[in-house]
């Protein structure tokens, strides 16, 4: 890919958008009633359509353009800096931390769209989703709130000047968009691959900023009544390729309609 600078005196600004999400090794369970999900023993790793996808193609726009500048944001308390951290220690220049908790995503979406705001970005980065609850929204609200345009689920992203090249995952197939910047992209597999951080990165992260904001005022628009686990796998029966009249009696019997 040709990245190419129109204007010599543009310096492009690409905000990344990183959550905390367990390792999907983690064992679930939940407390309180099953109002709450229970965070003993689990271990917290990047979202990693955010750090294996978003976080890397803006690497690589870098890499294309040293001059320009790589932010993450997140929202969440203090147990999310070392995320950051690690996120840093990739390649992300300086971070935002809107110290808040909350799972509403407008509410997520508004704080990210308030630090974008002061920030002037060009080019903002989301994962598809997050992996702890799947909702494939923040992308598209951050977006709306901005009032800029939004591609989601990008496979191939390119850069030519101030125009990006976007190909999309539809129904059936694939469709390739032109888009002109600033523009909010949510990315999947295939815009990147996954990095891992080297000893220079890693200590150059403990001295790069680490912003602690405030959040902005924002309503919630979403709560959490209860959660519940899949039920339990059932059994598994064998049957002898000779045995077919066992099969079919069980497939008319006990197999259940999917």
């Amino acid at each position: 890919m040709q990245l190419t600078i129109v204007n010599k005196n543009f310096s492009m600004k690409i905000l990344v958008c990183i959550s905390k999400t367990p390792d999907t090794t983690s064992k679930i369970a939940f407390t309180d009633g099953n109002t709450k999900f229970d965070e003993n023993g689990v271990q917290w790793i990047i979202n990693p359509y955010d750090e294996w996808y978003s976080l890397v193609r803006a690497i690589e726009l870098k890499e294309k353009d040293p001059s320009a500048t790589i932010h993450l944001v997140t929202v969440g308390g203090a147990d999310c800096d070392p995320i950051i951290r690690k996120a840093l220690a990739l390649g992300g220049d300086e971070a935002f931390r809107v110290n808040t908790d909350s799972t509403d995503s407008f509410y997520i979406a508004a704080q990210i769209a308030e630090v974008a705001k002061k920030g002037g970005y060009d080019l903002i980065f989301t994962g598809k989703e997050a992996i702890d609850y799947n909702g494939s929204s923040i992308g598209g609200m951050v977006a709306e709130l901005l009032d800029m345009p939004y591609v989601s689920l990008a496979t191939l992203f390119d850069l030519n000047g101030n125009t990006a090249t976007i190909t999309r995952e539809i129904e059936g197939g694939e469709e390739v968009a032109e888009v002109s910047l600033p523009v909010v992209v949510s990315c999947q597999k295939g815009v990147a691959e996954q990095r891992i951080p080297n000893m220079r990165g890693i200590m150059a992260a403990r001295t790069k900023p680490l912003q602690v904001v405030e959040p902005a005022a924002a309503d919630t628009l979403t709560s959490i009544v209860s959660f519940e686990l899949p039920p339990a796998k059932a059994g598994v029966k064998l049957v002898s390729p000779d045995n077919v009249a066992e099969l079919v009696r069980l497939l008319h019997e006990e197999a259940k309609a999917i």
